[in-house]
C-alpha cells in the first residue's frame, strides 16, 4: 500500500505544530515499513532537513505553486461567502492537473488541514477537481483546529470548507469534538475518528537513551523499572530483579528492568549478572525483560548520568533494596523525575530520606551502624514479594501524577496510536 500526505508547507519549522504532527506520522508508516509520499509547496526548501524528514525511505513531491513563472498567493478565505480572486479557478485547475500526476500511483492520501483551512481553498477546490480523475485514490482528511459553524446555504467555492468529499474519512484529534466535525463537512458523523496527536518522547532523547530504546522496549511497559548502581552484590540487584518479576506474575502487568551497571572488583560480573537473571525469571521475568546497560559496549564502564536521568523521566517504579547506603542520590534522582519509591526501611539512610519523600517501605538484609540486620520471610521470600508487589501497583495506580506520566508514555505514544487509530483507519480502505 502507498500512503501520501497532502501538507502544502511552505517550511518546515519545528515551530509550526502541524510539522511536528506529520514528522509523527511519517516515523510511524516508516517504522511500520511503508515508504510514504509527502506533497509539499513547490516553494518549500528542502535543503536543511533534519530528524524524520532526512530519512532516505520519504519521498518528496512538490506541488505546482505558479503559473508562467509567477508565484501564486494563498488568500485568506476563511469567510463564508464573498468572491474569489479573478485567478483563483485557473490555479485551481493548474494544481489539480499537478496533483493527479503526483497521486496516480497512491492508494491512500492524507490530507492536513486541506480542507479546513480558509487560505487552502485553492488547494480544497482542487483536490476535489483532482479526485475525479482519481476514482480508486481514498482520502483521509485532517482537521487539526476546533471545527467551525456551517452556514445554512453555502455556495461555490466557499462550500468546500463545509462540504464533504467522496472516497474520504474526516479526522479530528479528540473523540469530543466529531460531532462538531460532521456538522461542519455535513458528513454522517460515522465517516467521522479520532485520531489523536502523538508524543514521541525518544526523539527528544540524547543519542545515548536512543541507542538503549533499540535494545529493550522504553514506551510500552505497565512498569518500567531503573536501578542504576555499581555491579555488586551490596546493591541487591537481584531483588529489583524479583519484585520486579513479582509484579509482573501476580498483577499480569507488563515489566522492564533495566539495570544502569558499572564494574566492580567484587564478584564476577558475568557471573552476577547470571544470577540476577536467574532470580527475576524464577519470580517471573522473562530474559528479555531485563537489560544491563554495561553489555553494550559503548556503556560498558558505565552509562551517562545525564542519560540515568532521562531515563528516570519515562521509567515510573525505583526500587532500591540495598544494603548499605550514607546517603542514596539516585533515591532523590528517581524521587526528582516522578517515580513511585519503594526503599529498604533497614537502612537507616533510606529511612530517614523515604520518610521525607513518602516513599514505600520494604525489608532486606541491611547494616545498621555498628550490627548487620536479616530477615526472614514468613511463608517464603516469594510469597512477601507478592503481597507487596500487590499493594505497590494499587498504590501506583491512586497516584494521579505517576499515573497520568505512565499513560503520557504509553497510551500517547506514536506506536500506540499507530496501532490502534491510525494504521487501522489507512487498512479500513
Amino acid at each position: 500500500m502507498k500512503v501520501a500526505l497532502l501538507t502544502m508547507f511552505n517550511g518546515l519549522d519545528s515551530t509550526y505544530s502541524l510539522v511536528n504532527v506529520v514528522a509523527e506520522q511519517l516515523r510511524m508508516m516508516l517504522d511500520a515499513g511503508l515508504e510514504p509520499v509527502l506533497l509539499v509547496s513547490e516553494s518549500c526548501p528542502l535543503d536543511n532537513l533534519y530528524g524524520v524528514f532526512q530519512d532516505k525511505r520519504i519521498k518528496w513531491e512538490k506541488v505546482v505553486n505558479s503559473i508562467d513563472g509567477k508565484l501564486i498567493h494563498w488568500r485568506d478565505y476563511s469567510q463564508p461567502d464573498g468572491k474569489v480572486h479573478s485567478t483563483f479557478f485557473e490555479e485551481a485547475n493548474v494544481i489539480a492537473e499537478d496533483l493527479v500526476g503526483k497521486l496516480t500511483d497512491v492508494d491512500v492520501c492524507i490530507m492536513h488541514d486541506i480542507h479546513y483551512q480558509g487560505w487552502h481553498l485553492v488547494h480544497n477546490v482542487a483536490i476535489r477537481k483532482a479526485q475525479e480523475k482519481l476514482p480508486r485514490l481514498k482520502f483521509i482528511a485532517f482537521t487539526h483546529s476546533a471545527p467551525v459553524n456551517r452556514p445554512p446555504d453555502p455556495k461555490w467555492p466557499f462550500s468546500a470548507r463545509y462540504t464533504g468529499m467522496p472516497n474520504t474519512i474526516y479526522v479530528y484529534p479528540t473523540q469530543s469534538g466529531l460531532a462538531a466535525l460532521a456538522k461542519q463537512y455535513n458528513v454522517p458523523e460515522g465517516r467521522c475518528r479520532a485520531v489523536n496527536n502523538s508524543l514521541d518522547l525518544l526523539s527528544f532523547a540524547s543519542s545515548e537513551l536512543q541507542a538503549l530504546s533499540n535494545e529493550i522496549d522504553l514506551v510500552t511497559p505497565d512498569i518500567l523499572i531503573v536501578y542504576p548502581g555499581r555491579l555488586t552484590p551490596g546493591k541487591k540487584f537481584e531483588k529489583v530483579a524479583m519484585l520486579g518479576g513479582a509484579i509482573k506474575k501476580t498483577c499480569e502487568k507488563s515489566v522492564k528492568v533495566i539495570f544502569c551497571d558499572f564494574p566492580s572488583s567484587d564478584i564476577s560480573p558475568k557471573n552476577y549478572k547470571s544470577f540476577i537473571r536467574n532470580q527475576g525469571a524464577t519470580l517471573g521475568l522473562k530474559q528479555e525483560d531485563m537489560f544491563f546497560t554495561s553489555d553494550r559496549k559503548d556503556f560498558k564502564n558505565g552509562f551517562p548520568r545525564k542519560a540515568v536521568l532521562e531515563l528516570f523521566s519515562l521509567s515510573n517504579l525505583f526500587i532500591c533494596p540495598s544494603f548499605s547506603e550514607s546517603f542514596g542520590l539516585t533515591v532523590l534522582e528517581a524521587a526528582s523525575k516522578g517515580n513511585f519509591l519503594v526503599l529498604n526501611e533497614r537502612v537507616p539512610a533510606l529511612e530517614e530520606l523515604g520518610k521525607n519523600l513518602n516513599a514505600y517501605f520494604m525489608k532486606w538484609d541491611a547494616r545498621n551502624f555498628g550490627y548487620d540486620t536479616h530477615e526472614a520471610y514468613k511463608p517464603s521470600e516469594q510469597a512477601y514479594l507478592n503481597e507487596h508487589g500487590q499493594i505497590i501497583v494499587n498504590r501506583m495506580r491512586e497516584e494521579p501524577v505517576i499515573q497520568a506520566k505512565t499513560l503520557a508514555r504509553q497510551r500517547y505514544s506514536p506506536k500506540w496510536i499507530w496501532e490502534n487509530q491510525l494504521e487501522p483507519l489507512i487498512s479500513f480502505f
